[in-house]
């Protein structure tokens, strides 16, 4: 049996610590699905499918990594796509207090699904997307934190070269 997991989250945009959080998952799982929420009260940078198509180029050496959009509960989201584990990564302790709601709601919500927390690499636990967003609006140097598509699509938001410069 495949073991499968959820890499939930918004990915406004993915770190070089999403894709560590990931690359360590394969480790455990067979199989990981970067899932992100489609949340349209939240305000974001990208849309779901410029995340989607940003994600899906960072990770594409990975055969057993797929990515996908979802709304709703993530725990029905788990069950659809037959996976029994949600991953989290963790930055900080502040982080964690948080996260064990999330983990204990959804674990109420359908105890078939188990939550699996992995702690961020040292060199990335300063890095999020708030974070790196900021930067790069202000043209700070993000290069060696984010994958370097993610890199360009920042510039080319906050318009500090062309779309059509490659």
């Amino acid at each position: 049996m495949q073991r499968t997991a959820i890499y939930p989250g918004s990915f406004d945009p993915v770190t070089n610590g999403h894709i560590d959080i990931v690359e360590r998952g394969l480790k455990i799982f067979d199989r990981i699905i970067v899932a992100i929420l489609r949340n349209p009260s939240k305000k974001s940078l990208f849309t779901v499918e410029e995340r989607k198509e940003m994600i899906e180029i960072s990770l594409n050496k990975y055969s057993n990594v797929e990515v996908d959009i979802f709304d709703g509960l993530l725990v029905d989201y788990a069950k659809k796509r037959d996976a029994g584990t949600i991953l989290r990564g963790m930055r900080a302790v502040s982080e964690f207090e948080y996260e064990f709601q999330l983990a204990l709601m959804n674990r109420k919500l359908n105890r078939e699904v188990q939550t699996v927390f992995l702690m961020t690499g040292l060199r990335w636990i300063f890095i999020s997307s708030s974070i790196i967003k900021e930067a790069a609006s202000f043209n700070g140097n993000i290069n060696g934190m984010v994958p370097p598509i993610v890199s360009k699509k920042l510039k080319e938001k906050f318009g500090l070269i062309s779309s059509s410069n490659e």
